[in-house]
């Protein structure tokens, strides 16, 4: 399955004094999964474009922080 959210599993140390993470995720941009751009791409609007970060729909990754996602279903 694609995504562009990726995870791997540290070294953890036994001697490390703080808890260990141990699954680490990380984003990927879009435009390194296409080898180059194609023609007539779908585009956003000009407004829709400023607040994407970019013109065409296929490059477009909206960024989600764990903590963002975490905060979803706490009841804060």
């Amino acid at each position: 399955m694609f995504t562009t959210k990726k995870a791997y599993e540290p070294y953890v140390s036994p001697f490390d004094p703080c808890k260990p993470i141990r699954v680490k995720t990380y984003s990927t941009p879009p435009h390194l999964y296409i080898g180059f751009q194609q023609p007539n791409l779908p585009q956003f609007t000009p407004s829709e474009a400023l607040r994407a970060g970019t013109l065409w729909k296929a490059f477009y990754d909206p960024y989600y922080s764990p903590y963002e996602r975490a905060r979803e279903g706490s009841s804060t």
